[in-house]
């Protein structure tokens, strides 16, 4: 039994294989002043205005679970802290400390760097084309078809 021909390159398997190699190299360049990438993600969008904590985590692609440790750890190294709501008392908000305030500046400054490092290899007229495709690309994705998610089983009648 052979294999179906395939006719067109694996875009998935090309987009996941270059994410993942920037993201490695965007983790090791963070790594030199203690920030992972989703710290910088997380200060960042903490940064532009006020936002809760379910609030970042959207915007960040994060889990509930990885959005909790992330900001667990923000707060241990006094980048973040979670605060009331000016305008909501039942919600909270994370609140960038100076301290992370300094460290986000200095880390976007990597992020910034190793960007231009990984499209350095595009002429500029190039570099916008391809950036413009990729970013249709991802915003059809996210906006396209989600997934199907089964109903919870109740192991207790209601």
């Amino acid at each position: 039994m052979s294999a179906p021909e395939r006719t067109v390159l694996d875009v998935s398997g090309l987009l996941n294989e270059a994410g993942h190699a920037l993201t490695n190299r965007l983790a090791t360049a963070l790594a030199e002043v203690g920030l992972t990438p989703r710290m910088q993600c997380v200060l960042l969008h903490a940064l532009e205005e006020e936002r809760t904590q379910i609030q970042i985590a959207a915007l960040s692609r994060l889990d509930k679970t990885t959005m909790v440790s992330t900001v667990d750890e923000l707060e241990r190294r006094g980048l973040a802290e979670r605060r009331p709501s000016a305008t909501d008392r039942r919600a909270r908000i994370i609140a960038v400390t100076e301290k992370g305030r300094l460290a986000a500046g200095e880390a976007q400054r990597i992020v910034d760097r190793v960007h231009d490092e990984a499209l350095a290899a595009f002429p500029p007229d190039s570099r916008a084309a391809f950036l413009s495709i990729l970013e249709a690309l991802g915003n059809d994705v996210i906006t396209g078809p989600q997934p199907v998610r089964r109903a919870r089983a109740s192991s207790a009648p209601r």
